[in-house]
């Protein structure tokens, strides 16, 4: 079963859901569909307001569409929350003009499984989004184990039995608590608990997707619902729809998955080796319409996702778990010092089976948990050493302790990580980090077989991290060990386990093998933007250019605000660079500070809401203090915080007379936030939003880019420009590009800092677009006031 139509009479026209596309809508549009037609993808600036979600949507359900093509689905990959609304938005109104005899595109919104598991959203059952995963896990083992060969019953009866404790306490007259469990507004057959069958837990969601899933058949029959001319189903949609039934939401998004026109998702459902394998692999082939959404975040994303690490703790109990599956064996075998009842007997049993049918060995076990334990004592050692030298005291007061790092090698100079030394003299090589790796996995299995717990297992973890420590080479890798500031009371109060949590971190530097590599899965696509230039180097370091030499054709867009000038002031300030150096402290006073003050409290004198982005929290806390001094409208600042904060900020800002909200430009309120109509009325961004330069990963990640791509590179560009500066400017653009999104929007951007102002050694005025540069004239500080109240004097008058 597939929703896809195909029409002989197709065309992107049909397609889309306005009645007229922009010219830059319409050139990518067509621009898309030939590259996709050579199996090639279509690579797109597009500043706010351009319609770039409609275009790539069109594009790929022309595709999908069309009866010559190959393609069978679009996914969509965005890293922002209010982007994926907007591909939901736009795909319904594609579908509510679709022509009267075509059937409404399908679609389908991926989520995880907190988002849908009934029990997780209503906070029952022990289940929460904390647990959800482990509980899941452990619930569907046991539901499967009781109705699988050799079970103790079927999924009907576990299905009929969970149905009439439902009806016996409808029918009882019970009025002591909520009768049914209800999810996304729908109840459900079940009550708030999960079920038992003979004092063994069950999901009766997940039983009755076992009883409805064929023998043999595609799982798509198990879906309590016909696709055909439903549309696109949001995530509230598919919780009513399969927990009101009664069966699992999570199952059934699976089995759908396949079958819908258009899916949409984060970049981990493409690009985290894990997701995929275990969830997402049928989207990721060539029958797939990609689209990458703020690709400008693609090359960060992916880098965070295929990088790895485990942490103390988890090594700790991964050493725990070793050692309670060899324990029985060794009671066993050690007469002398037998203990062993007759369930360690069974134990034993069990764990014999195990290691034979995975071809795995009780002496690889034993090296193997010698291995994590002689490692974690390593790591202790050298957390030990490296306080002792950076701080000698810091036994006597914990609180000092900061978040730090410790370099394995110079980050400057790629060579192989002193902890696989010390690995290799300890007598541990390379196949003894490997074998953790399928050590770890039957240890869980053994475990979960063993013992009746919903937990997630250490040794897995811990097991895959070590043997990709020996997998990957030593220059497009960083190896370091992290400390991360905590405070756990229960360790002594003179040990650095007090105050941190440690962490084996392996870094993947240049992520764009791994992207061209899953990008080349693909049959074509759309990756856009609204801060992609300078091209080259986007194409480069995302691995595009490897992906054109292999033959695969990347078409190129740029397409610049169409909107009219008049409506916009664009300044680049000419005021000091604000550098560590030229700014010094929060607490001094000097020109550089003053300036930067000075200028934003000109900008954010304009008649609307006024956006600050600052080049970290920091130095945002400081700006936000300085302007309250300065200005007689309310400043607002925005911290490092949760969702729910932020969203609380963004609706204080939205509401009542016009404010000043500061934020951090590496934050989340300067990119994908949707600042339509007269919410925003200027953004300005002090400085350059550059990482910490010093911190020995960024060292090391400037260091990979150099040997990557510079002097032999096809930019030709220095490390720390791919690495740094361009990411840097990109973030910039960002902020900027909320204040105008349509043709009716008027405000102020500006650039405050020399470097966008005017040619110098660290200069980055040429790292924006063409058009960009022409727009954003150089202004000195003592006109910016003038040209401020000058632009808004003109906005009046028409």
């Amino acid at each position: 079963m597939n929703a896809a139509q195909r029409l002989d009479d197709v065309s992107w026209q049909a397609v889309f859901g306005h009645d007229e596309p922009y010219p830059e809508q319409a050139d990518g549009i067509d621009a898309a569909i030939e590259a996709a037609a050579d199996d090639g993808f279509l690579v797109v600036e597009g500043a706010c307001g351009t319609g770039k979600t409609m275009l790539a949507l069109t594009a790929g359900v022309d595709r999908v569409r069309d009866p010559d093509s190959t393609y069978e689905r679009v996914v969509v990959l965005t890293s922002v929350k209010q982007q994926l609304r907007q591909f939901e938005a736009d795909l319904q109104t594609i579908n509510g003009n679709l022509p009267e005899d075509w059937r409404p595109v399908s679609g389908l919104t991926l989520v995880g499984k907190a988002d849908v598991c009934p029990y997780s959203r209503a906070n029952v059952a022990g289940i929460d989004d904390e647990t959800v995963y482990d509980r899941c896990e452990g619930l569907r083992d046991r539901t499967r184990n009781l109705v699988g060969e050799d079970g103790a019953t079927s999924a009907g009866a576990l299905v009929s039995e969970a149905r009439s404790t439902q009806t016996g306490l409808l029918d009882s007259g019970a009025t002591d608590g909520p009768a049914y469990l209800s999810a996304a507004g729908e109840p459900t057959p079940y009550l708030p608990e999960t079920a038992d069958y003979e004092d063994t837990e069950y999901c009766p969601f997940y039983a009755t997707f076992l009883d409805d899933l064929p023998e043999d058949g595609d799982p798509i029959e198990a879906v309590p619902f016909d696709l055909t001319d439903r549309g696109h189903v949001d995530t509230a949609e598919l919780i009513q729809l399969s927990a009101g039934y009664g069966t699992c939401p999570h199952s059934v998004m699976g089995a759908v998955l396949p079958h819908v026109e258009v899916v949409l998702g984060n970049y981990y459902h493409a690009f985290d080796p894990q997701t995929v394998g275990s969830f997402t692999g049928a989207l990721v082939d060539e029958e797939t319409f990609v689209v990458c959404d703020e690709a400008h975040m693609l090359e960060p994303r992916v880098r965070d996702l295929v990088s790895d690490g485990v942490g103390m703790e988890t090594l700790r109990d991964a050493e725990q778990e070793l050692t309670r599956v060899i324990q029985p064996i060794a009671f066993e075998q050690s007469a002398s010092e037998s203990t062993s009842t007759g369930s360690e007997n069974a134990d034993a049993e069990l764990i014999r089976a195990e290691l034979g049918d995975a071809d795995v060995t009780l002496s690889e076990l034993r090296e193997v948990r010698t291995f994590v334990s002689d490692l974690r004592s390593e790591i202790d050692r050298r957390v030990k050493a490296h306080l002792d030298r950076a701080l000698p005291d810091w036994r006597a007061d914990l609180t000092r302790l900061d978040d730090d790092e410790l370099p394995l090698r110079d980050p400057e100079d790629p060579a192989v990580d002193e902890l696989t030394e010390w690995a290799a003299d300890a007598g541990y090589d390379k196949g003894t980090w490997i074998r953790a790796e399928a050590v770890g996995a039957i240890v869980a299995r053994i475990l979960n077989e063993a013992e009746d717990e919903d937990v997630r297992r250490a040794a897995p973890a811990a097991g895959r991290a070590l043997a990709n420590w020996a997998r990957t080479d030593h220059v497009s890798y960083f190896r370091e060990i992290e400390l991360s500031r905590t405070w756990d009371e229960s360790e002594r109060e003179n040990a650095w386990r007090r105050a941190y949590n440690a962490r084996l971190a392996l870094h993947n530097c240049v992520p764009g093998e791994a992207i061209a590599e899953r990008l080349g899965e693909f049959g074509g696509g759309v990756l856009m933007s609204a801060t992609l230039e300078p091209m080259d180097i986007f194409r480069e370091v995302t691995g595009l250019d490897a992906l054109a030499a292999a033959g695969r054709p990347i078409e190129e867009r740029t397409y610049g605000l169409s909107f009219p000038e008049s409506n916009r002031a664009s300044f680049a300030v000419d005021v000091p660079k604000f550098t560590h150096e030229n700014r010094g402290g929060r607490g001094e006073s000097n020109p550089t500070r003053r300036a930067h003050v000075d200028a934003v409290a000109d900008i954010s004198r304009s008649p609307g809401n006024v956006l600050v982005g600052m080049p970290n929290y920091a130095e945002a806390a400081w700006m936000a203090e300085s302007l309250r001094a300065e200005l007689d409208r309310p400043v607002l600042l925005d911290e490092s915080s949760g969702d729910d904060e932020t969203e609380a900020l963004k609706a204080e800002f939205f509401g009542g007379e016009p404010k000043v909200l500061v934020t951090s430009l590496r934050g989340t309120l300067t990119e994908g936030v949707d600042y339509r109509g007269d919410r925003l009325a200027a953004a300005a961004v002090c400085g350059v939003p550059l990482i910490d330069t010093s911190s020995p990963r960024t060292r090391a990640l400037r260091t990979a880019y150099d040997r990557r791509f510079g002097s032999d590179g096809q930019s030709g560009r220095s490390g720390f420009e791919t690495a740094l500066t361009v990411p840097a400017i990109r973030k910039a653009r960002q902020a900027i590009g909320r204040v105008i999104r349509g043709p009716e929007e008027v405000g102020i951007r500006a650039l405050v800092d020399a470097r966008y102002a005017r040619a110098s050694w660290d200069s980055v005025r040429e790292y924006l677009p063409e058009a960009e540069r022409e727009e954003f004239g150089p202004v000195s500080p003592d006109l910016l006031g003038y040209g401020v109240e000058q632009f808004w004097s003109a906005a009046d008058s028409e």
